[in-house]
C-alpha cells in the first residue's frame, strides 16, 4: 500500500532518495521530471515549500511531488514524479489528487514536462485542461550546422560582459521589468542573483550586458548564457527593458550568446512562452527548431 506524506523540510536521506527517483525517470522517459526551481528547492526549509513523498511499504520512496507558491496571488506551481518500477498503481494520481485538494485560494498548475500520454492522461482523469505551453526550441552550432550570422555592428550600444556585482542591480531592473509578467522570471531579488552567479555553471564571459552608448549606466538588455554539459548550452535568460524595445536587441543580445555558445557546445536551447509570438519569431529565423512542449495543466 502506498503512503503519502507531507514535509516542510527533507531530511538528506529522503533528498537522496528522491534524487534517485529522478534519475530512474530519466533513464525511462529521456524527459527531467522536474524544472530547475523545484530541484533547487529539494533542500529548501521554507514553510511555503510543500513536499510531497510517496513511500511503499518498506519505506521505499517511489515517488515525490514539489508544490512552489507562486507570485502575487498567481497560481502555486507542482511538479511530481513516480519511480518507473511504481507505474501504473495511482502512485502519481494519488500525488497530484493530494496537491489538488490542499492548493491555495489562487490554485495550482500542474507541470507536465514534455507533456508525455501518460501525463494528458492524468490531467484528463483528473478533470485538468491547458494553462499554459513552455516550448523547447534548439539549434545545432557545431562543425557541421549552418554558420551564425555575423554579430551586427551597432553605433547606439555599447555590448560587453558581466564585470561583477556593480551589475546587479541593472540586471535585476531590467529582469523585473522585462518580466512583470512572468510567474518565475518575474519578481528577482538579489538572492535570485548571488544564486545563479555563484553556481558551477556560470562564466561572467557568458552574460552579455548591452548599454545605452549615451548612458553607460543605463543598461538596456542582457543575455544570461548556460552551458549545461558538454554537450548542450543554453540561453538561459534574454530580457530587455520595455523602454527600449523596438531596437533590434533582442536580436543582439541572443546572437552574441550564441556566438560564445558556439565555441563550447555543439548545441543550443533554450525555453520560451508559447504564446509570445515576437520572440519566437526571433528565435525561428535564428534556425531554432521545435524540440519539446512542456505544459500546465489547471
Amino acid at each position: 500500500m502506498t503512503s503519502i506524506a507531507r514535509a516542510e523540510q527533507l531530511s538528506d536521506e529522503q533528498q537522496r532518495a528522491v534524487r534517485a527517483v529522478l534519475v530512474q525517470s530519466h533513464s525511462a522517459d529521456g524527459v527531467q521530471a522536474l524544472g530547475e526551481a523545484p530541484v533547487n528547492a529539494l533542500g529548501a526549509t521554507s514553510p511555503a515549500v510543500e513536499h510531497l513523498l510517496a513511500t511503499a511499504d518498506d519505506g521505499t520512496v517511489i515517488g515525490y511531488a514539489s508544490v512552489l507558491p507562486g507570485r502575487d496571488g498567481e497560481p502555486s506551481t507542482a511538479e511530481l514524479v513516480v519511480a518507473p518500477a511504481a507505474r501504473g498503481n495511482g502512485v502519481g494520481r494519488s500525488l497530484a489528487q493530494r496537491v489538488l485538494a490542499t492548493a491555495p485560494t489562487a490554485g495550482v498548475r500542474l507541470w507536465a514536462h514534455g507533456d508525455l500520454p501518460a501525463a494528458r492522461a492524468l490531467a484528463g482523469q483528473l478533470g485538468l485542461s491547458v494553462r499554459r505551453e513552455l516550448r523547447q526550441l534548439n539549434l545545432g552550432v557545431g562543425a557541421d550546422d549552418e554558420p551564425l550570422p555575423p554579430l551586427p555592428q551597432r553605433d547606439d550600444v555599447v555590448l560587453r560582459t558581466y564585470a561583477g556585482p556593480a551589475d546587479d542591480r541593472e540586471i535585476l531592473r531590467v529582469n523585473n521589468a522585462a518580466f512583470d509578467w512572468h510567474p518565475e522570471q518575474g519578481g528577482w531579488t538579489q538572492e535570485q542573483i548571488v544564486e545563479r552567479t555563484g553556481a558551477d555553471w556560470f562564466d561572467p564571459r557568458g552574460l552579455f550586458l548591452a548599454f545605452d552608448r549615451d548612458d553607460a549606466q543605463r543598461l538596456l538588455g542582457f543575455h544570461w548564457t548556460k552551458v549545461a554539459s558538454p554537450e548542450l548550452g543554453e540561453v538561459y535568460v534574454v530580457g530587455v527593458d520595455p523602454a527600449a524595445q523596438g531596437r533590434g536587441l533582442g536580436r543582439l543580445l541572443t546572437l552574441a550568446g550564441l556566438h560564445y555558445l558556439a565555441g563550447r557546445v555543439p548545441e543550443v536551447t533554450l525555453y520560451v512562452e508559447g504564446d509570445n509570438t515576437a520572440a519566437l519569431h526571433t528565435y525561428e529565423n535564428l534556425g531554432f527548431e521545435p524540440f519539446r512542449v512542456d505544459v500546465a495543466y489547471g
